[in-house]
């Protein structure tokens, strides 16, 4: 149980930082993921930015993920079959499904990169973070759409997790550090007592401190 996202990014920050990771670039997955990615950055000392992706919910449950985008344009899609067939979706449901999504997609990255370029990932130790996992299908969008751009090496670094994400999404980071990965996983948000929802508003904030940390003094 940790007390907050704060108090999460904190711990794992000091569990990568024996690790000395080489040319590190520290990416969340937004809106939760980025106060624990924040101290993750602080701690290594790396540059922070978003990866952006939406889970794809079922029309009657949208908290179960019947797939995620990522990437600048939404065109990364990953599909939970499992969970496509259980509900009856075919492809074409799912495509449907994704639009609003992309739609979304794309207002957080006006809002959020306000026109900026994304921090570049090639060559680099890409860390990407969220607050927690559940079923791993954003987790999984998002390690596809980094792969693409070229980076030497992908951790993924997370407070909690269920052990079956943790095992399906092995082959798509070359390592993840995960403090907690209890047997009985119900919620990302059970494993912290402050869980309060991250807004638009607060994405924005982090982002600007950091980037206003990062600049040289005569920046």
């Amino acid at each position: 149980m940790f007390s907050s996202r704060d108090e999460a990014g904190r711990k794992l920050g000091q569990r990568l930082l024996p690790m000395q990771v080489e040319a590190p670039v520290v990416l969340a997955l937004p809106r939760g993921g980025l106060p624990v990615a924040a101290r993750v950055a602080e701690a290594l000392n790396a540059p922070l930015d978003l990866m952006l992706v939406r889970k794809i919910g079922v029309p009657e449950h949208r908290e179960l993920a019947v797939g995620a985008i990522a990437g600048p344009d939404g065109s990364q899609i990953v599909i939970n079959r499992d969970v496509a067939a259980m509900e009856g979706l075919d492809k074409e449901d799912i495509e449907k499904l994704a639009e609003p999504e992309r739609v979304e997609l794309r207002r957080r990255q006006g809002l959020y990169l306000k026109g900026r370029e994304p921090v570049a990932l090639a060559d680099r130790t890409v860390i990407l973070v969220d607050d927690g996992i559940a079923t791993g299908a954003t987790a999984k969008a998002a390690l596809l759409a980094i792969r693409q751009a070229g980076p030497k090496r992908i951790v993924l670094a997370v407070p909690v997790a269920s052990t079956e994400a943790i095992t399906a999404l092995r082959s798509f980071a070359d390592e993840i550090v995960c403090l907690e990965a209890p047997p009985m996983f119900y919620a990302v948000g059970a494993h912290y007592r402050d869980f309060p929802q991250v807004e638009d508003a607060e994405v924005i904030s982090i982002l600007a401190s950091h980037m206003q940390r990062a600049k040289p003094p005569n920046g």
